[in-house]
């Protein structure tokens, strides 16, 4: 597996954006370290240019003859290496070497089960999905449950025009073969992978915790009545340092405020205090003054833990940090000889490094430009730790991985080769 060719652009002109990107893939394909004929493309496009996502389809497709499949989705940001296109007309397609075999394109033409039915074995899968699919959290887990490893990344697209999604090259999985531009609204596509292809997932938290982590006793629906057996409202009211006889005075600061939640029996916090890959950040929609309650966007129930958060960008640069340095230190060798002239014993597998052939990384908008600072500050975070990297992603109404949608997250993917 070569490097993944890859290429980005701006222009308030799609076809003129579309070129640009088509230049910088046909160079990095007579590259000898990139890929020559990779199947398999991944395209992005910010929301300025959803409605003209047909025919940026076919025209790229058209210039790419030998790149068969597609997937992507829009959002209202974009990114590639070292750069995001947040709010502005722009394009971005990474063109991944990954054989046909380990791979397929599904959509609600052609569900994965049809796939796997014919016999494929699915892995794991990126995902890109319409927030507004009746029962999708369901779906997505379906969908993780019918991988090997029960595992999924991805995001909800984000636009504020049309909401599309690219799958193309069903013709492997729709009797008879696919047609049209394959441009979809609403419901899941996407691309699965065998187990050949090799990868690593990580999930950054983007908020702190306010307090203790509380384990809920009273709940119902979406409401918290009570934590560790005491009434919900008045924990809220502590972690934020009001007075619980004037809970009206935290109106302001519950606008700012979040909730961290983890299913029984799961972790909450890592070791350094920052909330665990597998916490679920949601809104509080509402107060109950009467039964001193905290209605939050999420199903809860007994058992559950939560913890009152906040987003902060010191913390996301950190967790950022974090998930992209273990990446990488994960693909160097174990150990290396401090003699010159040892030769290297090609049957120890265990001290073999590995090197990073592309990247997906799925980043949700509420932490795009200001928040960490800078334009384009997330992603050299992410440039600093990985090196010079081929990557794509989007900026989500939701990021997917696991079997579950967070918020405030990034999900950063890494295919590897030896």
């Amino acid at each position: 597996m070569k490097l993944f060719p890859y290429g980005h652009a701006t222009h308030p002109h799609w076809q003129m954006a579309a070129d640009m990107v088509l230049a910088q893939l046909r160079a990095r394909m007579q590259d000898p370290g990139y890929a020559a004929q990779p199947p398999l493309g991944l395209i992005y496009i910010t929301d300025h240019f959803a409605r003209h996502a047909p025919d940026i389809m076919d025209h790229v497709a058209e210039a790419l003859p030998a790149v068969a499949h597609w997937a992507g989705t829009v959002g209202v940001g974009i990114s590639s290496n070292n750069v995001e296109y947040f709010d502005e007309p722009a394009l971005a397609i990474m063109l991944c070497d990954i054989p046909e075999n380990q791979f397929r394109v599904f959509s609600g033409m052609a569900p994965l089960g049809q796939a796997m039915a014919q016999g494929f074995q699915a892995q794991t899968a990126l995902v890109h999905a319409d927030g507004h699919t009746p029962e999708l959290s369901e779906l997505i887990v379906d969908l993780a449950n019918s991988t090997r490893s029960g595992f999924v990344f991805g995001g909800l697209a984000s636009s504020r025009l049309q909401s599309v999604q690219f799958a193309r090259g069903l013709e492997r999985t729709t009797p008879g073969g696919a047609s049209g531009h394959s441009v979809f609204s609403g419901g899941m596509s996407g691309v699965a992978f065998g187990p050949e292809v090799q990868m690593l997932t990580r999930v950054t938290q983007g908020c702190k915790p306010l307090g203790e982590v509380r384990e809920i006793t009273e709940a119902d629906d979406h409401v918290v009545y009570k934590l560790n057996g005491a009434p919900a409202l008045y924990a809220l009211m502590q972690d934020l340092h009001v007075p619980i006889d004037n809970p009206r005075s935290a109106v302001d600061k519950v606008r700012d405020t979040l909730v961290g939640l983890s299913l029984p029996n799961t972790p909450t916090l890592r070791l350094t205090g920052g909330l665990d890959d597998a916490v679920m950040v949601r809104h509080i929609i509402g107060l109950d003054p009467v039964r001193h309650g905290v209605a939050v966007a999420h199903m809860v129930q007994p058992g559950m833990h939560m913890a009152f958060c906040a987003r902060d960008a010191k913390s996301a640069k950190a967790d950022l940090l974090r998930i992209a340095t273990e990446i990488r230190e994960s693909l160097e060798p174990e150990e290396l000889s401090l003699d010159p002239a040892a030769t290297p014993d090609p049957h120890n597998t265990s001290t073999a490094g590995k090197r990073i052939a592309g990247a997906i990384y799925v980043s949700c908008t509420g932490r795009g430009g200001p928040h960490f600072g800078a334009p384009s500050a997330e992603l050299q975070i992410i440039q600093r730790a990985l090196g010079d990297v081929p990557l794509v992603g989007f900026f989500a109404a939701g990021e997917i991985a696991h079997q579950q949608v967070y918020g405030y997250t990034g999900v950063l993917t890494v295919f590897t080769t030896d």
